[in-house]
C-alpha cells in the first residue's frame, strides 16, 4: 500500500518532479484545446486529492496496525516491556489438542499418569522445586521427526506450551513446565542411523545417549577406535547436550558440544522441519544456524536428528595424579601445560576438601594427601611418546612446587585413578548423607573464568564462603570451568541460594560466566542479564519471537518472555 502511495506522490509534484501548469490561454482558437486541457487537469487534481487523502489516512491508521502488519521498521531488539503477556490455550483447547495428537502418534504414546507426571517434574538434582501448578498435564513420546512435526502443528493450532525433554539430567530447571501444557519426550527417538567411519561422523536421533553411542562404536567391528569426545553426566542424551552446550571431562581436548556438532535437524514451533547444514566439516553456506540452536535450551526448536563429529581414541593413554600445596600452584601448572603444546586429553582440578571426600569413599585402593590435586590424562601414538610427555609434565609440575607425582603403570590402574574423578558426584552425596546430615542437599554450581583468573577467583570465593556455616568442595575442568559445590540442609536453602548468587556475580566480575556448561534454564535468568546486559538479552528475545511468536517452546527459560513474570530468578 505505502509503496504505491509513495510512487504516486512522485507523480503529483514531489521534489524532483515537474509541476503541472495551470495557466489559461485567452485566444478563442485555443478555447477547445483549453477546455480539454482544463478537464484533464481537473481530473488530475481530483486524483491528487484522493491520493493525498489516502496518504493521510494511512499515516493515521498505521500506529493501530498489528505488529505483523506494520510497515515502518521495528527495533532490532525486543525489550520485555514492549510485549503483551502470551496467550495460551485453555483446558478445553488442551483436551482437543491431545485428542488430535493421539491420532498422530497413537494413544499409547500419550501419558498422563501420576507416575509419568512426577518423573517429568523433578529429577532430584535441581535445588528449586516446581510449584504444583507448574506440573505438565501430558507427556507425549514421538518416534520420528515427522511425529514431532505433526505434534507441533497441532500444538501451534491450539497455542499449547511445550517443554522438550529427553534424558532429564539438567541441573537448572530446563525441563520444568512453568505453564500447564505438554512434555515432548524424545527418548524413544534413540536410533543410531549411520556411522561414516572415513568421515569421522555419525548421524543419530535426538534421544541417543552419548554413552549409548560410544558403546555401539566399541562393539562394532571397524569402529572400536572411535568415540564422541563430549562426555558430560551419565544418562545425558545428545539433544539435551546440544540444548545446554554441555561439556564434561573431555572438553579440554575435544571441546564442548558446540565443537562436536556438524548439523542439526529440528522442528520449529509451527511444525516446520529445518536442517542447518549438510555433512562437510567446514561450510560458509549461510547463517550458522547450527550454532544458533546449540545452547538454546529448547526455546527455539526441538532437535530431532544430529550429525556429530567422532574422535579417534589415543592409541596409548595413561593417567597422572599430581598434588600441590595450593590451588595457585595447580593453576600455574595447568597454564604451563597448555603453553607447552602437550596434547592433554583431560585435566581435572580437585581441591583439598574434594580429596578428603575421595579418601573417605574407599573407592580407590590408594589414599592421597588432602591437598589440591590435578588428575591428568595423557595420550599419544605409543608408549614412548606418552612417556616423553609424562617427563615434561613432571618437570613443569616440579617447577610449580608439586609434592606428589605418580602415573599409572597399567590400563587398569589408569581406569581406577580417573574413576575417582568420574564418580565424584556420588562420592560427595555419600559423604554429605553420612557426615553432614541425612537430609543434606548439594547445590551443584557451574561457573567459568579465564584460566589466568582461576586461582584468584577461587581465593575470593573461599574468603566469601567463610561468612556461611556450610561446607563446600571444588571440582574444576582444564578449561577453567568450576563446580563450587555447596552442602546445605533444608533450613539453609535461602542462605545457600544467596551464597550461590554472590558466587556467580563474583565470577562475572572476574570476566567470567555464570554458566560454563550447565546452561541457564529457569534458575539463572537474572544472572544472565547481569553478565550480558539488557540489550543483549533483548536481542535474544527478538530471535526467540521471530522463530516462536506464540512463545510455545520451553516458555520462561533462559530469559523472560512474559512481562507479567514476577520471578526474581
Amino acid at each position: 500500500m505505502f509503496r504505491f502511495v509513495a510512487s504516486s506522490r512522485r507523480s503529483i509534484g514531489c521534489v524532483g518532479t515537474k509541476r503541472p501548469s495551470w495557466r489559461y490561454r485567452s485566444n478563442s482558437s485555443a478555447a477547445g484545446r483549453d477546455d480539454g486541457r482544463s478537464l484533464r487537469q481537473s481530473k488530475g487534481a481530483l486524483v491528487a486529492l484522493s491520493l493525498v487523502a489516502g496518504i493521510s489516512l494511512g499515516l493515521y491508521i498505521a500506529p493501530t496496525l498489528k505488529p505483523d502488519k506494520q510497515v515502518f521498521p521495528l527495533p532490532s531488539i525486543t525489550p520485555l516491556g514492549q510485549l503483551d503477556p502470551p496467550r495460551y490455550g485453555n483446558d478445553d483447547d488442551l483436551i482437543k489438542c491431545i485428542k488430535e495428537i493421539q491420532t498422530v502418534v497413537g494413544e499409547s504414546s500419550v501419558k498422563n499418569s501420576a507416575v509419568e507426571i512426577d518423573h517429568h517434574t523433578d529429577n532430584g538434582f535441581n535445588p528449586s522445586k516446581p510449584l504444583h501448578h507448574q506440573k505438565p498435564k501430558y507427556v507425549v513420546y514421538p518416534e520420528s521427526t515427522e511425529d514431532v512435526s505433526h505434534i507441533m502443528k497441532v500444538v501451534n493450532k491450539y497455542s499449547i506450551p511445550v517443554v522438550p525433554y529427553s534424558g532429564g539430567t539438567s541441573l537448572e530447571g530446563h525441563t520444568y513446565s512453568t505453564r500447564p501444557g505438554i512434555i515432548v519426550n524424545t527418548s524413544k527417538m534413540n536410533k543410531i542411523l549411520q556411522v561414516n567411519v572415513d568421515d569421522l561422523d555419525a548421524v543419530v536421533q535426538a534421544g541417543v545417549g552419548w554413552q549409548q553411542l560410544n558403546e555401539h562404536l566399541l562393539k562394532t567391528q571397524g569402529m572400536e577406535t572411535l568415540m564422541l569426545g563430549c562426555d558430560c553426566g551419565p544418562g545425558a542424551h545428545i539433544c539435551g547436550m546440544i540444548g545446554t552446550n554441555a561439556s564434561g571431562i573431555g572438553a579440554t581436548r575435544y571441546g564442548s558440544m558446540a565443537s562436536n556438532v556438524i548439523s542439526i535437524k529440528a522442528v520449529l514451533a509451527d511444525g516446520t522441519v529445518v536442517k542447518t547444514k549438510h555433512r562437510p566439516r567446514k561450510s560458509s553456506a549461510g547463517y550458522n544456524l547450527t550454532g544458533l540452536l546449540v545452547g538454546s535450551e529448547g526455546t527455539l526448536a526441538i532437535v530431532t536428528e544430529v550429525i556429530v563429529k567422532l574422535q579417534v581414541k589415543p592409541a596409548y593413554e595413561t593417567v597422572a595424579v599430581v598434588q600441590f600445596p595450593s590451588v595457585n600452584d595447580c593453576t600455574k601448572s595447568m597454564a604451563s601445560f597448555f603453553r607447552s603444546g602437550i596434547p592433554l586429553n583431560a585435566v581435572e582440578l580437585l581441591d583439598s576438601d574434594m580429596m578428603r571426600c575421595i579418601n573417605y569413599s574407599d573407592l580407590v585402593s590408594k589414599r592421597y594427601e588432602n591437598k589440591s590435586t590435578l588428575f591428568i590424562k595423557i595420550g599419544g601414538l605409543n608408549k614412548v611418546i606418552v612417556e616423553e610427555y609424562v617427563k615434561e609434565i613432571k618437570n613443569i609440575s616440579r617447577a610449580n612446587n608439586c609434592t606428589t607425582f605418580e602415573f599409572a603403570k597399567t590400563a587398569e590402574a589408569a581406569e581406577e585413578l580417573f574413576s575417582a574423578r568420574k564418580n565424584a558426584l556420588y562420592m560427595m552425596l555419600d559423604y554429605a548423607y553420612n557426615e553432614i546430615s541425612p537430609d543434606a542437599k548439594m547445590w551443584i554450581t557451574d561457573c567459568a573464568v579465564p584460566l589466568s583468573r582461576l586461582a584468584s577467583t577461587l581465593e575470593q570465593l573461599n574468603e566469601m564462603m567463610k561468612e556461611y556455616p556450610m561446607q563446600h568442595m571444588v571440582l574444576g575442568h582444564g578449561d577453567a570451568n568450576l563446580h563450587y559445590d555447596i552442602f546445605y540442609t533444608p533450613d539453609q536453602y535461602e542462605m545457600c541460594k544467596e551464597a550461590v548468587d554472590r558466587m556467580a556475580r563474583l565470577t562475572i566480575a572476574n570476566e567470567g560466566t555464570c554458566s560454563g556448561e550447565h546452561g541457564i534454564g529457569a534458575g539463572k535468568r537474572a544472572l544472565l542479564e547481569v553478565e550480558l546486559g539488557k540489550d543483549t538479552i533483548s536481542m535474544m528475545r527478538k530471535l526467540k519471537l521471530a522463530l516462536d511468536p506464540k512463545r510455545l517452546l520451553n516458555p520462561d527459560k533462559v530469559f523472560k518472555t512474559d512481562p507479567a513474570d514476577e520471578s526474581d530468578e
